[in-house]
Parts: C-alpha cells; structure tokens; sequence
C-alpha cells in the first residue's frame, strides 16, 4: 500500500511568490529567475507564470532577510 504523500500548505508564510522574496531580501527578482538552478533542489519552482521559492531557499542563497516582517 502506498503512503500519502504529504499536504502541502499553501498559506504557510515559509512559501512565497519570487516577487515577494525579492522585496524582502532586498533582491532583483529577474536576477532570481535567471540563476533559478542555483537554488537549492525543491525550494524553488516555476508554476505557470510565477515562481514560487521557500524561504529555506532564499536563507541558503542569501542568507537571512534583509528586510524581515516577522
């Protein structure tokens, strides 16, 4: 018998659009998109149109927030 795969959840603020990321870690989002394959394997992915990154990915590319809204 298979295991479930796990429920991911979409309103977890530990998941955010590309844009957002930029804005917080003070970042030029097209810049992110073009180096997408330096970011940890499955912190990041293109849905679409839009990028969704984790904020695992972001602190293990560059490192903490700069502009943090905990």
């Amino acid at each position: 018998m298979h295991e479930p795969k796990p429920r991911i959840n979409l309103e977890d603020p530990e998941i955010m659009s590309l844009s957002e990321a930029a804005e917080l870690w003070g970042k030029d989002d097209s810049y992110m998109r073009r180096t997408f394959d330096q970011f940890p394997v499955g912190t990041i992915k293109k849905f679409g149109k839009v990028w969704i990154v984790t904020r695992e990915g972001m602190e293990a590319r560059y490192g903490p927030a700069k502009n943090a809204k905990q």
